[in-house]
């Protein structure tokens, strides 16, 4: 057997610490700190306070506490401080082209491509890590343009800290699946900064090589061309190759007070983190009556809806022309569609009361939707597809009488308006009085 290395004396220790650099003495002092015997200021001095730090660790790990370590405590206490880092392969990278230079996790990801303005650096093996390297010409105006588009993205959850001042912002979002960190600096006419997205629940591992992103980070000459990269795949979901942050379900719903309260579908609410009315306005939930399947939800900040829904205190015509205004297509138009067809039934399949039977056919993204009669008149809302059974034929659809939404609404204690009567419009005054009262409703996680 090899011999145990002999280790030094504290005077021996003494005389190898005082060659120590100031950077490998406050080395010395975050290793400290991150094995937690050391919560004083890393200044590289190595007083009371770091000694007593010395003294503990070296009781913890089986050594004679001393309060000065030796060569090899000093090694062991870093190579404990770095075995995080193993297989991550932390090199200086430069790129070139986005004019950067900084330390990555290189064993985890590499250069995938261009998309300007960024530079992708994407997964490589089991840890799901990215990095993008931010680079663009422009002014405060381009940098508080990338601050907003960076927080739709799905790379930064909402949850976290967002700074911003005149020439930098940093993000910070983090959710049950990443953690994300974000820094640009207006340098000039230019902007240059990165994102490091690490999965959650590695916190140890992500602070260690963000600092080291953080600390290497270095503008060099260049900026990446608007023109670089070549061409990808163009969608409305995606902003330079990366994923515009989704609602995980997206339905129709209408004003139904002066204030704002939209009436819509059970449907959309369960299950939320937040809600949202057309993607922007915040709304909380004020009331869902699963039974009849319609639910209020209230905006964050009062609304001025362009009209709001009158509704037809009767019982419509058998056989009388409805329109639905809905959402159709969850979002992807910018306008609520209208669906023209008749009212077939004022009560369901099995002779349910309380709901009527369309004949025309609609999308799951128009549930929640008002269902109109050609004076303009709300007499129902849209009601999902019933699951199982019978597959029923494209153009039989289902609403929620007025009546009923009227009811749950005094449950609630929204107050609705009901509709005078009134002579017959024309399909284009339809189209606008819907337009002004529906909204897209969106369940977020």
């Amino acid at each position: 057997q090899p011999a145990a290395p002999v280790d030094e004396t504290p005077a021996q220790a003494r005389a190898t610490e005082r060659a120590l650099s100031e950077a490998e003495r406050k080395t010395l002092q975050t290793a400290l700190q991150w094995a937690g015997f050391y919560n004083a200021a890393i200044d590289g001095a190595f007083g009371r306070g770091t000694r007593g730090s010395m003294a503990a660790w070296q009781a913890a790990n089986g050594y004679e506490a001393t309060g000065i370590l030796t060569t090899l405590q000093r090694a062991d206490l870093l190579s404990q401080y770095n075995a995080v880092l193993e297989g991550l392969d932390l090199r200086l990278v430069r790129d070139a082209q986005a004019g950067i230079e900084i330390v990555m996790p290189t064993g985890v990801v590499s250069f995938d491509r261009y998309e300007p303005p960024f530079a992708h650096y994407t997964a490589t093996g089991d840890i799901p890590a990215q990095v993008l390297l931010i680079s663009q010409p422009g002014d405060q105006r381009t940098l508080f343009g990338l601050y907003e588009i960076m927080q739709t993205l799905e790379i930064v959850p909402l949850d976290g800290a967002r700074t911003r001042n005149t020439s930098s912002f940093e993000l910070t979002g983090r959710n049950g699946r990443i953690v994300s960190y974000t820094i640009a600096r207006l340098e000039g006419d230019q902007i240059k900064g990165f994102t490091l997205v690490w999965p959650a629940g590695d916190e140890e591992r992500r602070a260690r090589v963000l600092a080291e992103m953080q600390s290497s980070f270095a503008s060099v000459s260049g900026v990446l061309s608007p023109a670089a990269g070549a061409a990808s795949d163009q969608s409305i979901d995606l902003v330079a190759g990366l994923q515009i942050r989704q609602p995980k379900l997206s339905r129709s719903g209408f004003f139904v007070t002066r204030e704002g309260v939209v009436a819509t579908t059970s449907e959309v609410v369960q299950s939320c983190g937040r809600l949202t009315l057309d993607g922007e306005a915040e709304a909380t939930l004020i009331a869902d009556d699963a039974a009849s399947g319609v639910a209020f939800i209230r905006p964050g900040k009062t609304l001025a809806p362009r009209t709001v829904a009158a509704l037809n205190p009767g019982e419509p015509r058998l056989q009388s022309q409805v329109a639905v205004a809905g959402y159709s297509y969850e979002g992807v138009l910018n306008a609520p569609s209208l669906s023209f067809g008749t009212l077939a039934d004022v009560k369901g399949l099995q002779g349910e009361t309380g709901i009527s039977r369309l004949a025309l056919q609609t999308r799951p993204g128009d549930v929640g939707g008002p269902v109109m009669d050609m004076t303009g008149a709300v007499v129902g809302m849209l009601l999902p597809r019933p699951e199982g059974g019978p597959q029923l034929p494209q153009d039989v659809s289902f609403a929620l009488d007025s009546v009923s939404v009227v009811a749950a609404g005094s449950a609630a204690g929204v107050g609705m308006a009901a509709a005078e009567p009134s002579a017959v419009i024309s399909n284009v005054r339809i189209a606008e009085r819907a337009a002004g009262m529906t909204v897209l409703v969106s369940c977020w996680d």
